[in-house]
This record gives C-alpha cells, structure tokens and sequence, in this order.
C-alpha cells in the first residue's frame, strides 16, 4: 500500500475525450470544408454540453515492457454545468487499489483542481503540480491526461488535411499550452476525423519536444445519436510500456449527487461505487 500511496503520490485531453465520446455533430465538416483548428476542437469539445451526465464502467489492461500485464478496473463519472465541470474515477478492482478515487474539477476562471482519495487511510489529498506527469495509478495515463481542462488552456494551429487513419480522413492539429507551467507537455499533435469530431489520434511530446506518449483510439461506436471510442491505447514510447483502455458500459443523463463530486464527498462515492 505504500507503493499505492506513492503511485496515486492535461490539450492533454486525451482520456477524458476518449471517455466521455466526442458529442459533436459533423455536420460543422460537412458544412465547411477547411475549418480553422480551434473550430475543429471546438466540435471535439462540444461533447462537455451534448450530456450533463455521464456514466461509465471500464477497464485498464497495462501492459509491462516484456508484455505482461495486469487489469484495472474503474468507474468514471462526469458531469457539467456552465463554468462547472467534473470527473470522477473510482477503482473497483484489483483488491489493492479498490475504492481509490480521482477527483478533477475545472472551473472557469481557475486552474484545474485534483484530489486523490485512499480507503485505507481514509484521507483526501490534494495533486500538486510537480505529480500531475507521474503515471495514474500505474497505467501510462497521467494525473494530467485523466484530468478535467479548458479548450482556453490552449492554442490551436491546423497543420494538413490530407491524412487518413483507419479509413478517415483526418485534421492534424497542434495544440499548444498557453501557460507552459501548467503543463507537462510542450505541445501535442492530434488528428482529429473529418466525417465524425473524434481525435483518433495524438502524440503528446515533452518540454525538450521529445515524444513521449502516443494515443490511438479505436472501435467507433454511435449510441443514443452519439459518437464514441470504445478502445484506447496510450503508450509510453521511452518506457516501452503501454495501456488499453476499454469502455464496457455507458450511460447518459443519469443523475447523480453532486456531493460525491467533492473532495468531502469522495469516501462516500467511493463507498458507492464499491459496495
């Protein structure tokens, strides 16, 4: 547990653009042939509006260097209101990580706030700033990438149209920190689809510009009218480390207690999720 402890011790965008589906409607593309970058992330991030709630169950397989690996799984849910937006991860399992939970909260007009809560000590810790590159809880995603952001935390340039991945023609946009300080990564390059507003995929590279992550997301899916990964890959390129993330189940506009979306809330959604 001490190694838990010290493991749990973003555009980064990825996980929660790949969880949360990408909303849009393409109909933005369709109407426009070349749209500038921001207006592309702009239908990307129009998901935050497109639900109030969403819930989820899901799965981490992390796979080591030599390709063994190890499952993890969670919950993840979130939910928005004007200027107020909200995740939650929860674990369910293994046994050594059930009930560890990640709260993100972004606000408008303040820097984005996480709070990491351990059932085994029964205490909510804020993340510091120097922690949010360390991998969450093992996996090759970081406290950053699994946090809530702002389409405002960066600046957007298109760089071609003329690429295609799986079978999509694709943008590739840079999206650039505005405040270096608040970011581990120097930029990220993202393809984004130009029939469907999902980044397929994304490389995040370091503040020396080396590449550090790769993102691939896969298994399109539509439901209820909305668009969605269900298999994302981030790997780690120095590491030689990788983790699949798969989403088992979705649920939108589902209500839930806005208490638990706080860090005073946090043993009890764990307890929720857990029971």
């Amino acid at each position: 547990m001490n190694d838990l402890r010290v493991t749990v011790s973003k555009s980064a965008r990825a996980i929660f653009l790949c969880l949360c589906a990408m909303f849009a409607s393409a109909q933005l593309f369709a109407d426009n042939a070349t749209p500038d970058a921001r207006k592309i992330i702009e239908a990307v991030d129009a998901q935050q509006s497109a639900a109030s709630s969403i819930s989820m169950k899901a799965t981490f397989q992390v796979f080591d260097k030599d390709g063994q690996s190890a499952k993890k799984d969670f919950v993840y849910r979130h939910t928005s209101a004007p200027s107020d937006s909200r995740t939650l991860a929860i674990f369910t399992a293994p046994k050594e990580i059930r009930g560890v939970a990640l709260l993100s909260i972004q606000q408008s007009g303040a820097a984005e706030r996480q709070y990491v809560y351990t059932p085994a000590t029964d205490r909510v810790r804020s993340v510091v700033t120097q922690e949010r590159s360390a991998r969450f809880i093992g996996t090759d995603f970081s406290f950053e990438d699994i946090g809530e952001h702002s389409l405002g935390d960066f600046t957007y340039q298109l760089l071609g149209s003329a690429e295609t991945i799986d079978g999509h023609k694709v943008y590739k946009v840079a999206a650039t920190p505005v405040d270096s300080s608040h970011s581990q990564y120097k930029y990220i390059y993202q393809w984004v689809a130009q029939d469907v507003p999902v980044i397929l995929y994304s490389e995040f590279y370091n503040a020396q510009g080396k590449l550090i992550r790769v993102l691939h997301a896969t298994g399109l899916k539509r439901e209820n009218g909305i668009w969605g990964a269900r298999h994302t890959e981030m790997r780690t390129v120095p590491d030689g480390t990788r983790t699949v993330l798969t989403i088992d189940e979705v649920k939108f506009n589902v209500k839930s207690d806005e208490k638990l979306f706080t860090p005073e809330g946090l043993s009890a959604a764990s307890a929720s999720a857990t029971k």
